[in-house]
């Protein structure tokens, strides 16, 4: 394992399930513990509203300096236009002293999805079949921008060579890609397209709602695919969005876990989507969860608390669960 994630709420803002102010005292504890290695927000426009994810991470980035600071995911990147979101992401990276990682996704189409998600297709002026290509060339063209001079004639944008400033301190500036194709639901070309679109563009696969059992698989099918684009698959890191809630009694765990997630996510979660979500109960039951994970090749587990109570949650894993994941990270190699 090589760091320890936690993902804080910043939809929650918008219904009471966190205040601004304890969303900033978390990342601040977060980064003066010691015991996260990094502190993610998520991201939505309409369906899914909430404060949004890089005036989030800039805040955040104000009471920290050590933690990296992420989206899980930023779904609304094929949404944006990609020269002025490359200038933003650039300025949280000089802003947070090169500690920005981007992780970018299609945005959801499942029962994840919120409310009207195609009222915010609309809203943006993209249809649903473009979210794909223009990922893809939204990738490339950031990447480029952040390299130097650049002129684009591409599918969806088109410009004589600028040259943007400021540049991300970090060089190259890391681009994760958020994936979770299923195989069940989707046609084998679209599947196998989602796996090698991971291995070929992305320095690293974030994933959520699944087995460990799915993990591993699709960990070693994207990590074949990377190879076989002719890159460097062990260069590549994966992450994985746990729900989590700690308690003494497994049952009420679990009960809350649904109840703020039912909210978060405007559903009405299962037992089966529960169980592929997260792990709730005690800190040895979750910790045989995140295990099984770490067993099968994931390098950085991203906790956030299923609960109306986000301190409390933090005080208990600071207690009982914390301690005991953070011995498993890897020793850093001495220089």
């Amino acid at each position: 394992m090589q760091g320890i994630g936690i993902s804080l709420p910043n939809r929650g803002i918008l219904f009471g399930a966190i205040s601004v102010a304890e969303m900033l005292d978390l990342a601040e504890f977060a980064d003066h513990s010691g015991l996260f290695d990094s502190v993610w927000v998520g991201d939505g426009l309409i369906a899914k509203p909430r404060v949004e994810a890089v005036a989030s991470l800039a805040a955040i980035s104000a009471r920290t300096t050590r933690v990296k600071l992420g989206v899980c995911c930023l779904a609304t990147f094929p949404l944006r236009q990609p020269v002025t979101f490359a200038a933003q992401w650039a300025s949280l990276d000089v802003l947070s002293s090169g500690r920005a990682l981007l992780a970018v996704c299609l945005g959801a189409t499942t029962e994840r999805s919120g409310g009207n998600a195609a009222a915010e297709l609309a809203a943006a002026g993209v249809s649903g079949r473009e979210r794909v290509p223009r990922l893809e060339e939204g990738i490339e063209l950031v990447r480029a921008l952040w390299r130097g001079p650049t002129a684009w004639d591409g599918q969806f944008w088109s410009f004589p060579e600028v040259s943007l400033e400021p540049k991300p301190i970090q060089d190259p500036c890391p681009v994760w890609i958020a994936s979770n194709p299923d195989p069940a639901r989707l046609p084998e070309r679209r599947y196998r397209a989602a796996i090698e679109r991971v291995g070929r563009l992305a320095d690293g696969w974030q994933t959520a709602v699944t087995t460990p059992e799915e993990f591993g698989r699709k960990w070693d099918e994207i990590r074949a695919a990377a190879e076989a684009a002719g890159r460097d698959a062990t260069a590549m890191t994966s992450s994985a969005h746990l729900m989590i809630n700690l308690d003494a009694d497994r049952t009420a765990a679990r009960a809350e876990g649904k109840r703020f997630l039912d909210k978060y996510y405007s559903m009405d979660c299962n037992d089966e989507l529960l169980d592929r979500w997260g792990a709730f109960g005690t800190a040895d039951e979750v910790l045989t969860r995140i295990d099984q994970f770490l067993d099968l090749g994931l390098d950085v587990p991203i906790l956030r608390f299923a609960s109306f109570d986000q301190p409390r949650q933090m005080e208990l894993a600071q207690q009982t669960l914390l301690p005991e994941l953070a011995r498993r990270r890897k020793p850093v190699p001495a220089i």
